[in-house]
């Protein structure tokens, strides 16, 4: 192994059949730079770069390899050069040198390797990108027919919401997910490569990953890994802005962490004792989950001091006979616009996933002189995690308190059946589906087709409304109302009745 500098920075002795490479973290470490260090090694059997070598190559992020062949005579052979290169339509990850005889070997290595890091740097900078953190999406699937486009775009999205700029994304098609790497080890040298490329610094996998996971493919890339539950937490933590809400988010981020917690350098295991210590023989592993459990434990204490709050004002709701109204629906589908809409309130609204977190309440004033309280409620997506349900469950015990469920669905988005699907998965979990419920096509102008339109509310049982068309609204109004003075909006299957 040598440096920039031609210094031999270690001399490996193997097998005929491998050498084993020793830590390299005393040398610079960065995903969108080299190492800073060549392997040149020996092939007996006089064979070229095989895919081993290719491997480290990437893996390591060594500024090249060289293998020559071994005579029997002891005397050197061809050498076998590969580097890497940057991105480039072919696709290609590194270039394979002619072999040539150590003898010949001319290059004025220092120039050669100033030039290729300056093309890797010009090609990553004319992407213009300002984000900190620029990802690489991996999903990986067993189910031969799952929508992993629609599945990665969404995930796309939620990045994009969290400030991530999204550089690729891969699917790899697996009988059986790898219960260490998720993906093969040979796509996963890929990703690194490509990820060097591009000069990515992140990868998101659509996946829950388990501590041990995310600590191995970080080991294996020397890269930052999250999983799409951490994204979806970083985005409430960035759009809570009550302190219900942003309690709520911190202690799903703690539920999340808890079972992560995990320390690798060993100068965090010594004891922590004597006075104001936490007594012989804890580790600051274990104070660190000591304090978490502490923190969990007086959170939910202060939402429960806030859930008997909105009980009171629930109780004092209940005096008036003024029925409720709870809109759910899927994230983006124009909960917080229609809400907008029909109550003249001026709540957030933005084209992103989850933009608004915090419920807000209105009047809902009827054209026959009856009114309602109307209440939007936070988004769903799927595969909710299951810490935000159980941190936004004081939040959403809120709907069970409803008269009637008003479950928004954005008609222009071509999955908006699984996103049906996704929410009443949730209304089931939580015990939600016997409840009066009324299905309403948001943005009824993204689709073109008014036949087409007409045949999904009545498949569907929901009235087409744009929430920024005001003209469209009466119809919705009208059905609402009649649901209310009925208490039954329901068919003895279980679907509302449609406008057909």
């Amino acid at each position: 192994m040598i440096t920039r500098r031609g210094e031999v920075a270690y001399v490996i002795v193997g097998s005929h059949h491998d050498i084993v490479i020793p830590s390299l973290d005393g040398f610079r470490s960065s995903s969108v730079r080299f190492k800073g260090l060549r392997l040149i090694h020996t092939h007996l059997a006089g064979e070229e770069l095989t895919t081993d070598d290719l491997t480290d190559l990437a893996l390591l992020r060594l500024d090249l390899v060289c293998a020559v062949a071994a005579g029997e005579d002891g005397l050197p052979g061809l050498a076998h050069t590969a580097h890497l290169i940057p991105e480039n339509p072919a696709g290609r990850y590194w270039e394979t040198l002619p072999a040539r005889r150590p003898a010949e070997m001319d290059t004025d290595f220092a120039a050669f390797i100033a030039a290729l890091e300056g093309e890797f740097t010009r090609r990553q900078k004319s992407r213009k990108v300002e984000a900190v953190d620029r990802a690489i999406l991996v999903r990986v699937e067993t189910k031969p027919f799952a929508d992993s486009e629609a599945s990665l775009t969404e995930l796309g999205e939620l990045c994009r919401t969290s400030g991530v700029e999204v550089f690729d994304a891969v699917v790899q098609h697996r009988p059986e997910v790898d219960p260490r790497f998720l993906i093969g080890k040979g796509k996963l040298s890929d990703l690194v490569i490509r990820a060097l490329q591009m000069g990515a610094n992140l990868l998101v996998f659509d996946h829950e990953l388990t501590a041990a996971q995310i600590r191995s493919l970080a080991d294996f890339t020397e890269m930052k890994v999250i999983d799409r539950t951490q994204v979806i937490l970083d985005i409430f933590a960035k759009r809570a802005h009550s302190r219900e809400g942003k309690i709520q988010v911190e202690l799903a981020q703690l539920k999340y962490r808890l079972p992560r917690l995990t320390r690798q350098d060993a100068g965090l295991s010594r004891l922590a004792g004597g006075i104001g210590g936490t007594g012989p023989g804890e580790t600051k592993l274990e104070v660190d989950r000591r304090r978490i459990r502490a923190r969990i434990h007086h959170l939910e204490k202060e939402l429960k001091g806030i859930e008997k709050a909105r009980g009171q004002r629930r109780v004092r709701r209940e005096r008036r006979g003024l029925p409720v109204v709870s809109i759910v629906g899927y994230t983006n589908a124009g909960k917080s616009t229609l809400l907008n809409a029909l109550t003249k309130s001026e709540v957030l609204t933005e084209d992103r996933l989850f933009a608004t977190l915090d419920p807000k309440s209105s009047r809902l004033r009827f054209p026959r002189d009856s009114s309602a309280v109307i209440t939007d409620t936070v988004g769903f997506i799927r595969d909710l995690p299951k810490e935000l349900v159980a941190a936004f469950a004081a939040t959403l015990d809120e709907l069970h308190q409803a008269d009637i469920l008003l479950h928004v669905i954005d008609v222009g988005n071509p999955a908006f059946e699984a996103q049906i699907a996704a929410v009443e998965k949730i209304l089931a979990d939580l015990d939600l589906l016997g409840k009066p419920t009324l299905r309403v096509f948001n943005k009824a102008d993204r689709v073109p087709e008014k036949a087409l339109l007409a045949t999904l509310s009545e498949r569907f049982g929901a009235v087409a409304v744009s929430a920024l068309d005001a003209a469209t609204l009466p119809p919705l109004m009208e059905k609402l109302e009649a649901l209310i003075h009925t208490g039954d909006g329901r068919h003895h299957d279980g679907e509302v009745p449609g406008d057909g």
